[in-house]
């Protein structure tokens, strides 16, 4: 696993290893990712990223956040409340030494306290098949955690609905992984 493009373009990042086997992370593939910020790099969501505050909700390693930042994002707060994937996260942070720019909430992502400021990119990637989506796109949203112009990116294993307070713009698929992308409604 690699970061894809940007200022930290081709570091390696640190992902499960072998002592890890409880971790039950699931990282985005380097090809998905890339198919992801080709899309929102390619100008229909106008510019996403550079300069964006970032919410990584179901952070894992860290992989989605980290290449936001690499391409230009001014800051990513990284939800995570599993302690294997929140060192994963410290350990990517601290290999592209982003410290300033980053936070590391260790919360569970469906009960978000207040924010401190609102994101205007939020990347939404809960363990398949558990429901867990439209709980935390509820929590974040409550919580202050999404500017009203946001742009929500969430990974599943099949196709999701648009939650109340948000309009489905489209989705997308590669291979088993399918990326809903949804805006604010008010």
């Amino acid at each position: 696993m690699r970061i894809i493009a940007g200022r930290h373009r081709g570091t390696a990042l640190a992902a499960v290893g072998q002592g890890d086997a409880g971790a039950q992370l699931r990282p985005t593939t380097d090809r998905v990712r890339e198919s992801l910020f080709n899309v929102l790099m390619g100008g229909r969501y106008g510019d996403p990223i550079t300069g964006a505050r970032v919410l990584d909700l179901f952070a894992g390693t860290g992989a989605l956040g980290l290449e936001a930042l690499s391409r230009g994002a001014a800051h990513v707060t990284f939800v995570e409340n599993g302690r294997i994937a929140q060192r994963l996260i410290h350990d990517n942070i601290a290999r592209l030494r982003r410290g300033d720019d980053t936070r590391i909430l260790k919360a569970d992502a469906t009960r978000l306290p207040p924010a401190s400021a609102a994101s205007g990119l939020v990347f939404l990637d809960p363990p398949y098949g558990r429901s867990l989506g439209q709980q935390t796109l509820a929590s974040a949203l409550a919580a202050g955690w999404i500017a009203d112009t946001a742009l929500i990116v969430w990974e599943e294993n099949a196709p999701q609905p648009a939650p109340p307070g948000f309009a489905l713009i489209e989705h997308r698929r590669y291979g088993d992984t399918h990326i809903t992308f949804l805006e604010r409604h008010p």
